[in-house]
């Protein structure tokens, strides 16, 4: 299964309408509170929903950042981006 991780803020509209799409599709899903890794916040504060596909699980993860989705993109659209940018979802 695809793993993907969405980096994300409390509180954010954008974010949780995301995840809610996001959480309709046969992937793994990671959501990543910026909040709480300053590393994170540093890098994603002022781009925040940011969706990016696990390459690797192990020690040294590698991470692709996904482009960015329209806040208005239906659960299909988004599902066609992913599928159109690392693949299908069996896989």
């Amino acid at each position: 299964m695809k793993t993907l991780i969405l980096y994300s803020k409390p509180g954010c509209h954008l974010c949780e309408g995301l995840q809610e799409k996001l959480e309709t599709l046969p992937v793994q899903l990671e959501v990543r509170d910026i909040t709480l890794n300053e590393a994170w916040f540093q890098k994603y504060q002022y781009e925040v929903p940011v969706l990016c596909q696990l390459i690797s699980a192990s020690e040294n993860a590698a991470e692709k950042p996904l482009p960015r989705l329209s806040p208005r993109a239906t659960a299909a659209q988004v599902a066609q981006m992913i599928q159109t940018h690392i693949g299908s979802f069996e896989a």
